[in-house]
This record gives C-alpha cells, sequence and structure tokens, in this order.
C-alpha cells in the first residue's frame, strides 16, 4: 500500500488533493457497482472446521479488472461525446490502485454516505459496492452528496472484534482484520489473533450487521458469482495448499495479494481460534514447516488449543 504515501513534487500527499495528482483534473465520475451474492453473511454461520474470506474475494474475476473494464465503456462514451474541434479529453480510471480516497469521491458525487464503519453506504443497494472513478478534463455539472443515514446506530462499532472502529468515522487500520489478515506481511501481533477469530482472507462483519445491508439485493453479474470451495472454505485445505495448488486456485483472484504464506498463517490462527482440539494434528505439521511464518502461528495455536481455557471439540462440533 505504498501509493498511499506517494507525494508530488513539493513534498505534498498526492491522495490529499486532485491538484497533486492530476492538475488538469476538473471533474471526477465515480461509478459503483453491486457485488453482493446471495449467500449467508459470516455472521450467520460459524463451521468450527471452517474459515471466512471476504464477500469480494469469492468473486471468478478479480474485481480491479471487471470494474476497469466497465470503466473503459464508460471512457469510450465520454469521448464519442466529446466535441472533437474542442481541446483535447484527458482522462484516467482507477480502481482502488490509485492515490485517490474513492469513497470521499463517491459521497460527493451522491453515491451514497460514507458510514460509521467507513464504508460507502447507499439507501437502496447497501454497502457490497465496488467504486471506480475517472478523473476528466470536462467540466460535468456536480451532483449532491448522499445525507447520512445512519443515526444513532453503532452496530459495526459495537460489533467489531478487534475494537479496530475507535469512534464512529474512524477506523484503526492497524486492528482492522482486513489489513491484519491481506497486508500484513510477517506474524501478526499475538495480542490481535483471538479477535481475528476464523477469518482468513478479510472480514465483513461491520457491514454483516449493518441494518442498510438486511435487503442488499444480489447482483445478477455473473464475474462476481463465488468460485467452488471459497464460500466457508476448509481450514485444512488452506493451511495445507502447495504453491501450485494455491497458484492455480487463485488465479486472476484478489487472495493473492496475502500471498500463500498469508493465507496459511490465517489458517493456522484460525484453527487455533477455533477451540477444536481435533486441528491438533495438523497444526503439529505446520509446526515443523519450512515457513517461519506459518510455523509460528502454528506452534501459538497449538499451545491456544491446550490451554485449559480453550474451548473442547465436544462443544465445537465438526461438520462432515
Amino acid at each position: 500500500m505504498k501509493y498511499l504515501e506517494a507525494r508530488d513534487e513539493a513534498g505534498e500527499l498526492k491522495r490529499a488533493s486532485l491538484r497533486s495528482t492530476a492538475p488538469w483534473a476538473r471533474s471526477v465520475i465515480v461509478c459503483a457497482i453491486n457485488y453482493n451474492t446471495a449467500h449467508p453473511y459470516s455472521t450467520q454461520v460459524n463451521d468450527s472446521d471452517r474459515g471466512w474470506i471476504s464477500r469480494y474475494a469469492w468473486s471468478r474475476e478479480d474485481y480491479h479488472e471487471a470494474v476497469m473494464r466497465r470503466l473503459r465503456t464508460v471512457e469510450t462514451c465520454l469521448r464519442d461525446r466529446t466535441d472533437s474541434n474542442a481541446s483535447p479529453l484527458q482522462t484516467r480510471c482507477y480502481v482502488d490502485t490509485g492515490p485517490l480516497v474513492e469513497r470521499v469521491y463517491a459521497k460527493y458525487a451522491g453515491v451514497g454516505w460514507i458510514g460509521k464503519n467507513t464504508c460507502i453506504l447507499n439507501q437502496k443497494l447497501g454497502s457490497w459496492l465496488f467504486l471506480g472513478v475517472i478523473l476528466t478534463s470536462l467540466e460535468l455539472a456536480p451532483d449532491l452528496p448522499a445525507p447520512d443515514r445512519c443515526g444513532t446506530c453503532t452496530r459495526c462499532i459495537d460489533a467489531c472484534p478487534t475494537d479496530a472502529l475507535i469512534a464512529p468515522y474512524q477506523l484503526d487500520s492497524n486492528k482492522c482484520i482486513s489489513y491484519l489478515t491481506i497486508e500484513k506481511r510477517g506474524p501478526i501481533p499475538e495480542d490481535m489473533r483471538e479477535g481475528i477469530g476464523r477469518h482468513v482472507f478479510g472480514c465483513d462483519i461491520c457491514q454483516d450487521v449493518c441494518p442498510w445491508n438486511r435487503k442488499a439485493p444480489a447482483t445478477n453479474a455473473a464475474e462476481f458469482q463465488p468460485r467452488e470451495g471459497l464460500v466457508n472454505p476448509a481450514l485444512e485445505w488452506l493451511a495445507e495448499m502447495s504453491a501450485e495448488e494455491f497458484r492455480e486456485k487463485f488465479r486472476g483472484s484478489p487472495i493473492r495479494r496475502t500471498k500463500r504464506t498469508g493465507l496459511r498463517r490465517n489458517a493456522a490462527i484460525a484453527m487455533g481460534n477455533s477451540g477444536d482440539r481435533a486441528f491438533a494434528p495438523v497444526l503439529e505439521r505446520l509446526a515443523a514447516d519450512d515457513d517461519s511464518v506459518v510455523a509460528e502461528s502454528a506452534r501459538w495455536a497449538v499451545e491456544r488449543l491446550a490451554a485449559p481455557a480453550a474451548s473442547t471439540s465436544e462443544s465445537h462440533p465438526r461438520k462432515s
């Protein structure tokens, strides 16, 4: 995520101002697409032998490519409708890759309001939205920001297992399960591991509990439907996945971002949090793994399962 630290020639953060990123830009077009699918939320299932992958990462195609393809279509329409006698049209597209805070532009473009969980929320679609932006040299009439409809609700804040939502609209990214399981390299701090629960890639809890997502519609886009095995994946499968299987299974998937090391590390921690001592044999094998990060996480998990306070497999029955 080093691109967020990018600075211009004057030393100013590029993401702090559009002028720093693209001084020629006069308007920002924000596009949103629903990626929700008709599957239970993470808060509705709790199988001790299975982990959780964030909803957005189930997709058959990496969302960066799926959204960018649509942005290019809009970009082409803009060019087709621009007066050829006018000054040349300049555009630039971003899908979660540039030094821009997309949700802020989405707010002022009228897509929705920024919720207390810091996600963009749309009154009809909820928060399961991918965002893409097009910077353009065109002078376009601005839309009106959507009103904040979070009210007095604090369900997202109350539900966060790692207390990453330190206040309404404020997120401590270093505590966020999404950061810890995806972006964090090396060992995860021990004091954060219990809160991770069974999450192996990302986290949906603050969106799962949001009242605006109760009736969120499911997408009809085929590329956002889940790949086989990624909804509630088996923890043993993830933990013992070979390098070749990882490459094959997650080709063209955002899950590649955590790398095989991170995914196996996360699976080991999830097994330790499961309270299921049936995981002990696989964890003992992982404790001797050539990957030091995976091995250390597995040793922690073995100790956690062996601790007197750990739940037994009787209270966390495994499903066959």
